[in-house]
């Protein structure tokens, strides 16, 4: 991926190296719970914090790195500008729609860090957090990516972020919102239906973006696009759960197959057009 010569995001905040607090905000018991679950079943927790969101705000605070931190750290200088990517793709999609965009916080930390939806944990993967409107990485994520799930590359990378990102749109159009209303209603079954098509959305939007910023930066190259299908593949709830040596339960599936994934993120990728992401029609 030509990702150097982009614009570095001033929406960074890193905690690496700051050591947090056992005692969890706002989610209690239920966030340990969502921390063990998200770690046997190897998923993104987003749809599960919904559930425990406090609305307190962050009581930790990092540092904004400058130019001379990240021109020493590779992995995090290409995680601001892929950030920077999203800023420019959603804020002009945002303004062709009569609408300002409201750019998240990407916080890179190290083995665990507080959010207002409770204590983030490196064994939950990458997360957003719609109560602080903030987007959570370990970047040791990206060597997991590379040896447990055979994922490598920095377009795969780039395609995490993006994902997240796109629950951060979700948010702002109030789609996230809607979806967590609807499953108080449902029974475990439909409300897991409605979590696929969520983060089906998301990877789509990952593809829109993956679209724009190719057609104002030039910054796919050979072999990127597979990356990402790679990915996308790898991170398939039928895919991890027969690695975990159980049977494929789909009514259990909270983010779509792997052939699902792949899917929607490709359609997202051709069209550049949100519009073409609705995944709930």
């Amino acid at each position: 991926m030509r990702w150097r010569g982009g614009r570095r995001s001033s929406n960074i905040e890193d905690r690496r190296g700051q050591r947090s607090s056992p005692k969890l905000l706002g989610g209690g018991v239920g966030t340990i719970v969502i921390v063990l679950l998200a770690w046997y079943f190897g998923i993104d927790p987003t749809p599960l914090l919904e559930g425990v969101q406090s609305g307190s705000p962050s009581s930790e605070a990092g540092t904004q790195p400058t130019a001379e931190d990240l021109k020493d750290d590779p992995l995090a200088d290409m995680v601001s500008v892929v950030v920077a990517d999203t800023e420019d793709v959603w804020t002009e999609i945002f303004a062709a729609q009569g609408q300002r965009y409201e750019a998240p916080k990407l916080v890179m930390f190290s083995g665990a860090t507080r959010s207002a939806c409770g204590m983030g944990q490196a064994a939950m993967g990458p997360f957003y957090c719609p109560a602080d409107k903030n987007a959570y990485i370990d970047l040791n994520f990206y060597e997991q990516m590379r040896t447990r799930f055979k994922a490598p590359g920095d377009f795969a990378q780039a395609y995490v972020i993006a994902h997240e990102i796109g629950h951060h749109v979700q948010n702002l159009l109030g789609i996230s919102g809607k979806v967590h209303s609807m499953k108080q209603q449902l029974s475990q079954t439909e409300g897991n239906a409605l979590s696929v098509r969520l983060e089906l959305q998301a990877d789509c939007f990952a593809g829109v973006w993956a679209n724009r910023a190719d057609r104002a930066r030039n910054i796919i190259e050979d072999g990127d696009v597979d990356e990402a299908l790679n990915a996308a593949s790898a991170i398939g709830d039928d895919t991890l759960q027969k690695q975990s040596g159980r049977g494929v339960v789909p009514e259990s599936f909270t983010h779509g197959t792997s052939a699902q994934r792949q899917q929607w993120f490709r359609t997202g990728l051709q069209k550049g057009d949100p519009d073409a992401c609705n995944t709930f029609d």
